[in-house]
């Protein structure tokens, strides 16, 4: 029998002498190692040769996974200066009920070298809210208002003892605007606007609970500004409230206001205390004084009356 084949991987037709096979002792299937033409290898080893690539495969996948540079972590509100001790959340929570505390209520406000004054306050349900400030004005001498209803923000010049005048009020803004700094008697922020500020925690505040101040009821908190490049958002101060969210007491730059009595019901609005009228707010400065009048000396004589 011809034994000879043209072997696919050499050109041409030259002659390969196929080898005898020589039968031993293997696995079944097989012929000295080589599998039979028409045997199927044994299920187990195709298995076993998965397993071990499955295997291989997840050590490369959990080799390469180790050396993955992992994200930044996001920064915590404390990156930021502000913050985040149990004293500020606690002062955060009051000043978060007292903005939605409807009341009318009074105050005394104590000042270096002035006399103490009686501040009145409504915070009406509507969002109206009026803080009548006796000697807030022209360096002490003329009572002022300051409001804001849904017309806008007005500052309203009050009659009193030294200065019987009228009530007239002048719209200084929108009523989500502010006053000037020069028409600002800022005794009305403690009560409005300040507590928006304790509530923000993105705010560069450090927050200390502290003693209560003379006078006042509740918790009391030391608040000092994080930043040093910063104007802060508020006077930092000593801020006290009840439980309910009522400012008991506060200790700024000001003065220190400390809650009178306690507070009664709000009416559903406020009013304002007069009409509003045009002209310019009332500034916080003394008014200049009185230019003095030329005393003409005795011994002048005395003009002659013309013809």
């Amino acid at each position: 029998m011809d034994t000879r084949s043209h072997h696919p991987a050499v050109g041409g037709d030259t002659p390969v002498r196929q080898p005898t096979p020589v039968h031993t002792r293997g696995t079944a299937g097989r012929d000295n190692g080589r599998v039979r033409p028409g045997a199927a290898p044994r299920p187990a080893a195709r298995s076993g040769l998965l397993g071990v690539l499955t295997t291989a495969t997840a050590v490369l996948v959990t080799g390469c996974g180790s050396d993955a540079p992992t994200a930044d972590p996001t920064p915590t509100p404390s990156a930021t200066g502000a913050d985040q001790t149990p004293a500020r959340a606690q002062l955060a929570g009051l000043a978060a009920a007292a903005q939605d505390r409807h009341l009318s209520a009074f105050y005394t406000l104590s000042a270096a070298d002035r006399a103490d004054r009686t501040v009145a306050f409504t915070a009406a349900p509507d969002g109206s809210w009026r803080v009548d400030i006796p000697g807030g004005a022209l360096g002490g001498t003329a009572d002022v208002s300051v409001a804001r209803t849904g017309d806008g923000l007005f500052q309203c010049a009050l009659p009193s003892v030294t200065r019987q005048i009228p009530p007239t009020c002048v719209r200084v803004a929108d009523p989500d605007g502010q006053l000037a700094a020069g028409d600002d008697p800022r005794v009305q922020h403690p009560l409005v606007s300040w507590s928006r500020v304790l509530t923000d925690r993105r705010a560069a505040l450090s927050v200390t609970a502290v003693q209560p101040l003379p006078g006042s009821r509740g918790a009391c908190f030391a608040v000092e500004s994080t930043s040093a490049s910063l104007r802060a958002p508020l006077d930092v101060g000593i801020y006290c409230y009840a439980q309910d969210g009522t400012l008991t007491g506060a200790k700024v730059a000001f003065g220190t206001l400390i809650l009178a009595g306690e507070p009664v019901a709000a009416p559903p609005t406020v009013t304002l205390p007069g009409p509003v009228v045009a002209g310019e707010p009332l500034d916080m400065a003394s008014p200049p004084p009185p230019p003095t009048p030329t005393v003409t000396p005795s011994g002048s004589p005395s003009p002659t009356p013309s013809a």
